[in-house]
């Protein structure tokens, strides 16, 4: 049997459940998956990642692999129909489940007196689930910029930056793309559009992808798009995704570069305020709810 023809559904398969372990729901793509199977051997090719498709089709039909494993954040439902029988026990047993939540729910903004002002963007939407739980637990926006962003996102994105040179932050956009000559220029254009078409300066942070780190992590290259116009002065290694960097290393880059941009001395500083404040505010909130 040749080499190409080994990879068949029930090889995809076997090693996707492996793979598929190792990840909560959400966080692994299908190409982060094809990518990882052609660590393992498979052919880098559109062949093999339609091939990856079908295989993990016919998976979650047949219960081996959960529906919820894989992100897609390009198509999902806005907001939902409640149609649920209302329970006024469990409604009253909510309202004072929210109370003792107000009561302890004092925090300062985590970023309020840092010097920088820092959001994390993506190339791709696809990679949501991947960055989101960093950018969480670090009160950071996240901001898929799908490519080229529009001028509408970046319009809104001005003026969060704005709002942060008021305050005498440093606007700071850390940025992850592919590897190939758009995912080169689409951070580079970003920084330019919000100085040029909105006037304001942010500090454009390009955490990846860098040839140096495909290099050290062996990802496979692929020739760049035939009619790229931007080709021509691009001097990398060819296109490679950022899908192709296991999440886990993706969610450390992230926060180590959030963490650079983060002061923890001022962080206690802050910490020593907010508590010094909470005993004031529980004490306002219990003499308003006694007043009701």
């Amino acid at each position: 049997m040749s080499k190409r023809d080994e990879f068949t559904s029930d090889w995809i398969t076997a090693h996707s459940e492996k793979i598929c372990d190792r990840y909560e729901d959400g966080v692994l793509t299908l190409r982060g998956l094809h990518y990882q199977l052609v660590s393992l051997g498979m052919t880098n090719s559109i062949r093999h990642y339609k091939r990856v498709v079908a295989a993990m089709i016919k998976a979650r039909r047949e219960g081996l692999i959960g529906y919820h494993k894989f992100s897609d954040h390009d198509r999902e439902a806005i907001g939902w129909t409640a149609a649920a029988p209302t329970s006024l026990e469990r409604q009253i047993e909510r309202g004072k489940e929210q109370i003792q939540a107000w009561m302890t729910a004092y925090s300062r903004n985590r970023w309020e007196n840092q010097e920088r002002f820092v959001e994390l963007w993506i190339e791709k939407k696809a990679l949501q689930g991947v960055f989101e739980s960093v950018t969480r637990s670090n009160d950071v926006a996240l901001c898929p910029c799908k490519g080229y962003p529009s001028l509408t996102f970046l319009n809104e994105a001005a003026l969060r930056f704005q709002r942060a040179a008021e305050r005498g932050q440093i606007p700071t956009m850390v940025y992850f793309g592919d590897h190939d000559p758009s995912g080169e220029d689409i951070p580079r254009a970003i920084g330019e559009n919000l100085r040029c078409d909105f006037g304001i300066e942010v500090d454009v942070q390009v955490k990846a992808l860098h040839a140096q780190q495909c290099l050290d992590l062996g990802l496979p290259p692929a020739p760049v798009k035939a009619g790229d116009s931007r080709s021509a002065g691009f001097t990398g290694l060819g296109q490679i995704e950022l899908d192709a960097v296991r999440p886990e290393t993706l969610q450390e880059w992230a926060q180590d570069s959030i963490a650079r941009n983060f002061d923890q001395g001022l962080h206690d500083e802050l910490m020593d305020d907010e508590h010094n404040e909470r005993a004031e505010y529980q004490a306002e909130l219990k003499e308003y709810v006694s007043s009701l």
